[in-house]
């Protein structure tokens, strides 16, 4: 784990989305617009929020939503210029600001060089080997391919062509010698492990300190890490174990989870969420959105690399639905600056900012161990623990009555409502305490 690794917190923007860019290439005008300066009064806001690590979703050229690259080393006109992307990672990097983008290497859309040669001269094609082509399939290409889960658009990359791996390598390279300082790779689960770990251990050499996160949604995540050589992977198991506790009012499954986190931060740090641009927003998620701080004491109470998806912190809604354009509601336009945010988030805010700077001035919680302490069905309490004696504990109460928590007590670092006792915690209330030594 890279050192920057342990303190950083990302703020992760939707770009295209963020900046309010049209929603297909084909809409928007011939020349390239700098939306991704818009971002520049964000910085600042992300600071205030007491993160310092921008994560990007992706900003390089395709038809649509980003998902369906088309070239890999352009930047998508629709945000900008290469010009526009080197100056945010030198504005980010003035400011202690870490950049990590989205690397979409499994598939890539129709318009892909590689592909287009493909329809063009057919399985002839000299680029033929890049993809998995049937030609007995037919069709309105003459042949068929593999794509990504049924996604005609997106065409599925063959990764045991050596071409297809020295290209990803040499993408990645290019950028972070740019200024990024690591890869979200989307969509890893879908890619051959040994793929996985020939491009990494190659960015890696050139690169020691990337720090490279696969999209991995369930399965072994020890296994995603160590056979395909990335830093971390996306912890979706404990993302559906918070919201379903809450709602269900079943801390059982919470505790099971966190057993289960645990269990992982043996090996490595996973990037933490409560929140991003492919899932329902946790505000609507919830059945009981004022349970959105308790939520966030688990994000920042245990180990693992925290990321916050931008407009969560502001209590914004949003559903994301299984149909063409479903992913809108949570891929929303920003104003142009944070003043122009409305009023009523700012208690959500100020949650973040609050439990934020427990993380940030409890840096060893990235590699902390978790146990849990107490467990009901509507309380729990867990203790995270670091190597010198460090540790901190998260009471969280969602039953209709207070409840006094068995323990020492100790400091309260933050509260959702105070009481004179730190172990009494009131009806439907958290709070996180740092045990007496």
């Amino acid at each position: 784990m890279s050192d920057w690794t342990r303190h950083v917190i990302w703020w992760h923007v939707y770009p295209l989305g963020f900046t309010g860019a049209e929603p297909t290439a084909a809409a928007a005008p011939p020349r390239p617009v700098s939306r991704l300066r818009a971002l520049e009064p964000w910085l600042d806001y992300l600071l205030d929020l007491g993160c310092n690590g921008l994560a990007l979703g992706p900003v390089f050229a395709s038809r649509s939503h980003g998902y369906d690259t088309t070239d890999h080393f352009r930047v998508d006109p629709r945000l900008g210029t290469e010009d526009d992307l080197r100056w945010l990672f030198d504005t980010c990097r003035a400011r202690g600001v870490h950049v990590l983008l989205d690397g979409v290497f499994n598939h890539v859309g129709r318009d892909f060089p590689q592909f287009r040669d493909v329809l063009e001269h057919g399985p002839s094609s000299r680029c033929a080997n890049w993809f998995d082509l049937d030609p007995s399939a037919g069709g309105p290409d003459g042949f068929g391919y593999r794509d990504f889960e049924g996604h005609h658009e997106l065409v599925a990359l063959n990764h045991g062509e050596p071409e297809v791996l020295d290209h990803i390598t040499s993408v990645m390279n290019h950028w972070l010698d740019a200024g990024a300082s690591g890869w979200r790779l989307d969509a890893a689960y879908a890619v051959p492990p040994p793929a996985l770990r020939a491009v990494a251990d190659a960015v890696h050499a050139a690169h020691p300190d990337a720090w490279l996160v696969g999209e991995v949604i369930h399965g072994d995540y020890p296994s995603f890490v160590a056979e395909g050589g990335l830093d971390s992977v996306t912890q979706y198991e404990l993302w559906k174990a918070v919201w379903s506790a809450l709602n269900d009012r079943n801390l059982f499954e919470l505790g099971w989870a966190l057993e289960r986190h645990d269990a992982l931060l043996t090996d490595f740090a996973p990037l933490t969420f409560v929140g991003n641009h492919d899932v329902t927003r946790l505000a609507s998620r919830l059945s009981e959105p004022d349970l959105v701080g308790h939520a966030l004491a688990v994000l920042f109470g245990v180990g693992g690399v925290p990321s916050v998806y931008y407009g969560d912190e502001q209590a914004f809604r949003g559903v994301k639905e299984d149909r063409a354009g479903g992913d809108d509601a949570v891929r929303p336009a920003f104003p142009a600056t944070p003043d122009e945010l409305a009023p009523h988030g700012r208690p959500v805010f100020q949650t973040h900012q609050e439990l934020i700077g427990v993380r940030r001035r409890n840096s060893w919680l990235a590699r902390a161990r978790t146990t849990v302490d107490h467990l009901t069905n509507e309380q729990i309490a867990f203790t995270s623990r670091g190597g010198e004696g460090e540790d901190v504990t998260v009471l969280l109460n969602i039953a209709e009555q207070e409840q006094r928590f068995p323990g020492a007590g100790g400091e309260v670092l933050a509260a959702s409502r105070p009481s004179g006792d730190p172990l009494l915690v009131p009806a439907r209330s958290w709070r996180v305490l740092r045990a007496p030594r």
